[in-house]
């Protein structure tokens, strides 16, 4: 059967009765809307039962939002409205007239305003996004696909039209983890509004009962001891799909993310950005659509999530583990991961890490493959940029060009450090510049533990045969560093690789970026294919391949390491320092 809007409208208006109540109400399309039309919008304000307010329409602004794209422009003219604006929170309000649903509150049209008004988007473009809904329903294609779009406000040059920002509550975490949380979610184009928790688990018969327009809506990126989640209001409901927001969330168009009760805890008035305080309960749904005019998905069946188990292993106590499930999504999943570190790390009575720590994740995929992640935080000033760090080698791996693939669980555990694990390397000494091969080359590293504390190492590195006749290098660096000299680059470009599997294998293939590495190297040309390093490769066979697929194999100069070990363990060394030493008889 053929979908055509303009029937689907008329039978709406023909087949509904007129009662106002938010359940049943037919649509009012946007061309009879008329300046000075009183109208009521449905919200909660506290708690989950939705409450009306009075505005008045001031008019339509036509292709406010782009081409098709208009806003209803309404006074608020209710006196508890008057005082605070258009909230954080209402997004996806409905706006009934004469007892017909017109639109949904989604648009603040500006700051410190004498008289409040507010934006609605119109009904026909929130039905045009419940349609977008049941074809991704009827397709079975809902995916976390795309990545985040700038908002469409953001690209509005006057300002006028901002829309209402999600509330994101967050409960569970510190309120010294959620500055460090900010601003990963501006980098998203997200901005963290209000506090929250969790709902008490509700009645079983509360339990069964559907979403109606008005009600408080959220959705969550994670849940259980940490839950993160954006609430808004929903606007319109048909059969088991629910359209809520009446604006994008991220624009992240087709996408599978869970969709729960909330309940409002109170509204927080400011002449800036007032904004509902909310609590997030139970996963009802999956939000399949998130676009222009609204975020859109299901009752009922709800996306796959990701388990996290995050452990803090303190010497002479019982290990204490946050659980939580979060959304499968590649922009969103690492940061939850990073504040869920965080909170283990910053954000408890039993916290207090002044020396540092260590962190581990492993990831285990379907198939079968796991990959460690392992960073070193040192004290309280180092920990933030680690944790940035952490985050970083997590989005390597969730966000590769190569598979959609989501690891079915991850752990990380969380050691505190005994001493702070920063360490500067004074000097390195060679016993001699020119050695016999055969022989043994001591070296001699110099250093600081943090405060000040000074200790030395000698090392004999034996000298084969083959390296008779060269001038070579001895060098101390961290393994990031070496890594970069000895040509294993990072990040990895997406064309330099071709597989998931490929992926993986470099990123097992890094040396652990804490201790101290004393390497004998020397200068060459590197093939690399993937991550396969070929050494002086003859020429023709290099342009052969080249000419096949550039962008896959390269050449670049490197250093080879003839031999290698690490020392200074669990502590963090920056500085690189290198000596040469000449091989002869």
């Amino acid at each position: 059967m053929t979908f055509r809007p303009a029937l689907f409208l008329w039978l709406l208006l023909l087949g509904s009765t007129a009662s106002g109540r938010p359940a049943d109400a037919p649509v009012m399309p946007l061309d009879e809307l008329q300046p000075g039309m009183q109208g009521e919008v449905w919200t909660v304000f506290q708690g989950t039962e939705p409450e009306p307010f009075k505005v008045e329409v001031t008019g339509v602004v036509r292709n406010a939002l782009g081409p098709g794209k208009s806003l209803i422009l309404c006074q608020l003219t209710d006196e508890r409205v008057q005082k605070m604006g258009a909230v954080a929170g209402m997004s996806g309000s409905p706006l009934y007239i004469n007892g017909r649903l017109a639109g949904a509150l989604a648009y603040q049209v500006q700051k410190f305003e004498t008289v409040r008004y507010a934006g609605f988007t119109p009904v026909e473009d929130l039905i045009e996004v419940s349609r977008k809904s049941a074809a991704t329903i009827a397709a079975g294609t809902a995916a976390n696909r795309g990545s985040l779009a700038v908002r469409t406000a953001d690209a509005n040059p006057a300002g006028t039209f901002q829309p209402l920002t999600p509330v994101f509550a967050f409960g569970g975490i510190a309120p010294s983890v959620v500055d460090w949380l900010a601003p990963h979610f501006n980098a998203l184009g997200l901005r963290m509004t209000g506090f929250g928790g969790q709902m008490v688990p509700a009645p079983a018969a509360d339990a069964r009962r559907s979403l109606q327009p008005g009600d408080a809506v959220a959705v969550a990126v994670t849940t259980g001891d940490i839950t993160l989640a954006a609430t808004g209001t929903v606007s319109y409901v048909e059969d088991d799909r629910v359209v809520a927001f009446g604006h994008p969330m991220m624009s992240l168009g087709e996408v599978a993310l869970p969709m729960a009760r909330a309940e409002i805890v109170a509204i927080l008035p400011s002449n800036l950005n007032s904004l509902k305080v909310a609590n997030t309960g139970e996963i009802i749904g999956t939000i399949n659509q998130d676009r222009l005019s609204a975020v859109a998905g299901e009752l009922g069946p709800v996306p796959a999530m990701m388990p996290v188990e995050i452990t803090i292993n303190r010497p002479g106590e019982q290990p204490k583990s946050l659980r939580f499930s979060a959304a499968r999504h590649p922009q969103l999943t690492p940061v939850v991961i990073g504040a869920g570190a965080a909170q283990a790390i910053m954000g408890s009575n039993d916290a207090g890490l002044t020396n540092g720590a260590r962190i581990q994740a492993d990831f285990v995929f379907p198939n079968g493959e796991q990959v460690p992640t392992i960073r070193l935080l040192s004290g309280p000033q180092g920990i933030s940029q680690g944790l940035n760090d952490f985050v970083r080698d997590i989005a390597a791996v969730l966000q590769n060009p190569y598979e959609s693939v989501f690891p079915s669980g991850i752990r990380v555990q969380v050691t505190p450090l005994a001493a702070n694990p920063q360490a500067t390397l004074e000097s390195v000494q060679l016993s001699r510049s020119v050695i016999a091969p055969g022989q043994s080359l001591e070296v001699t590293i110099a250093w600081r533990d943090y405060p000040g504390v000074p200790a030395q190492e000698t090392i004999a590195i034996p000298v084969p045969a083959d390296w008779q006749g060269k001038t070579l290098e001895l060098v101390a660096a961290n393994g990031v560093a070496l890594d970069q000299l000895t040509g294993r680059a990072n990040p990895i470009t997406p064309a330099q690789l071709r597989s998931f599997s490929s992926l993986l294998g470099v990123v097992r293939g890094y040396r652990e970026p804490d201790g101290l590495y004393i390497a004998v190297v020397e200068g060459t040309r590197l093939f690399i294919d993937q991550a396969t390093s070929t050494r002086e490769l003859p020429g023709s066979l290099e342009r052969i391949a080249r000419q096949a697929d550039e962008s896959r194999y390269y050449s670049r100069p490197a250093l080879a390491p003839l031999w290698e070990t690490r020392r200074l363990d669990g502590r963090i060394v920056t500085t690189t320092l290198r000596r040469s030493f000449r091989v002869a008889d």
